[in-house]
């Protein structure tokens, strides 16, 4: 059998000029001398233009330096590192480089099978990107899980809403109307009346109720805090940011989030408060990104924001956004029909907490508690039937320390008609500088002849000289 020679020279430059790699051939002056046809067809240029450019044409990256500084370690004979080259249409796109150092006939040349690398770039992208998702979503998570441990911890008023009363029950009758839709919600009362208690009624009835109700105490917190609380921060945003924090709207995404005392939130806070209804993003402190979040916002006070407004004090903007649909929760005084029912509903809940069964309830009990106005509502009605538990003896309810006076107030000092009269009149002429008729004087002011008002005036003793606060 004959054996057919082989050109291995030629064998070894065709399989070079058909690899599905570029390669490319430098010499120590940084010159291109050969390209491989995927060199070509990939960059764009022909074989001819390839060998009259350098690496410095092709490699954005590299400057003579650099080269020098490469070629100078050859001694490690290939290295293998990432960078970018350009193409002919001027595109630059990521490569991973394998050079080789190889020696021929005397002279040393630079061998790199270079390789496109921007699909597996956009593959490592796609996959940190998810990664830092699933990182968040981890961290959100266990926000959420931390925050919800704390409520469980929390003692709530009552663990449900209670009542006979006909005036509360059309509050609740609101609370049913809002709760499937989307509207900010205003609750207003007296302290210790239940708003948060409302609150939590709007977001379980709500397609939200999956969600977690996320509370802020606006009057709980520092005002140097509270930003951070409500929108985050990122990690060394001040001093004490050692971590990244999610803000309670972004715990909140998808679900409720509840301002509580919003009428004590500094009026510095306030706009970007407003922002964040107003445009439904959010920033953490140090980022410049937003954020979009999907929120419910119920909020809630005790103080009269309208009277906040003239005092400089609220936003009147930010309370037309939270007025959207306004809940007022009655104070106890007003449904004193609910503190039998409240009085048995405490001493139960209350009862299992001490240890205690109170079975009996006096009518005498009863009759006194509805003596009573309770100006700190419903929570001080709970706080009182408490002690009374603890001080009572057997199953019988045992309020014999509350003594239900309420406070008087003093009576008030009335002036005569005459002492009026005097005190007006001087008021007017003071203010019309004593001028007593014509245009802008005190008897067209009164609605009487000038001559009247001069008969009164010296029936009644009123003189320029005297000091009207003393009339």
């Amino acid at each position: 059998m004959k054996t057919q020679s082989i050109d291995f020279a030629k064998f070894s430059y065709l399989a070079l000029s058909e690899l599905p790699e570029a390669v490319f051939w430098f010499d120590e002056k940084a010159r291109l001398m050969e390209v491989n046809n995927a060199a070509c067809k990939h960059w764009g240029y022909t074989r001819e233009e390839f060998l009259q450019m350098t690496i410095f044409d092709v490699n954005p990256n590299m400057s003579p330096e650099i080269w020098k500084n490469h070629w100078n370690s050859k001694i490690a004979n290939s290295a293998t590192f990432e960078s970018s080259h350009r193409k002919k249409d001027g595109t630059e796109f990521p490569v991973d480089i394998t050079d080789n150092f190889v020696e021929l006939d005397g002279e040393v040349y630079s061998c790199a099978i270079v390789r496109d690398i921007t699909e597996r770039k956009r593959q490592e992208a796609a996959l940190r990107g998810a990664l830092e998702e699933i990182r968040e979503l981890r961290e959100k998570l266990q926000a959420e899980n931390n925050y919800l441990h704390e409520e469980i911890e929390i003692q709530n008023n009552f663990g449900e809403i209670v009542t006979d009363s006909s005036k509360f029950k059309k509050v609740l009758k609101k609370v049913e109307q809002v709760a499937g839709t989307d509207s900010t919600v205003l609750i207003t009362g007296e302290s210790g009346t239940g708003k948060e208690l409302l609150a939590r009624a709007v977001h379980q009835l709500s397609r939200r109720s999956e969600r977690p109700l996320i509370k802020v105490n606006c009057a709980a917190l520092p005002a140097n805090l509270i930003e951070s609380e409500l929108f985050g921060h990122e990690k060394g945003s001040f001093t004490g940011a050692l971590n990244k924090k999610l803000g309670k709207f972004e715990l909140a995404d998808g679900g409720t989030l509840f301002l509580d005392e919003i009428g004590e939130m500094p009026i510095e806070l306030q706009a970007k408060l407003l922002r964040a209804i107003q445009e439904g993003e959010i920033e953490r402190l140090g980022s410049e990104s937003p954020m979009q979040v999907d929120v419910r916002l119920i909020a809630a006070t005790n103080r009269d924001l309208p009277k906040e407004i003239e005092e400089g004090n609220f936003r009147e903007d930010l309370y037309y956004r939270l007025n959207v649909f306004p809940i007022n929760s009655i104070p106890l005084r007003k449904r004193k029909e609910d503190i039998p029912i409240l009085t048995r509903y405490f001493c139960e809940k209350l009862g299992k907490k001490l240890g205690r069964k109170i079975t009996d309830i006096p009518q005498k009990v009863i009759d006194k508690l509805l003596t009573y106005n309770f100006p700190g509502n419903i929570r001080e009605l709970e706080n009182l039937i408490e002690r009374g538990i603890i001080t009572s003896r057997g199953s019988k309810l045992n309020l014999s320390d509350f003594n239900p006076k309420q406070k008087r107030l003093k009576p008030k000092s009335f002036q005569n008609l005459e002492e009026v009269q005097r005190q007006y009149i001087a008021e007017v002429l003071q203010h019309t500088e004593w001028r007593v008729s014509g245009k802008n004087g005190a008897a067209l002011i009164l609605g009487i002849p000038a001559t009247t008002l001069y008969s009164k005036m010296e029936r009644l003793g009123i003189q320029r000289s005297m000091d009207i606060k003393n009339v």
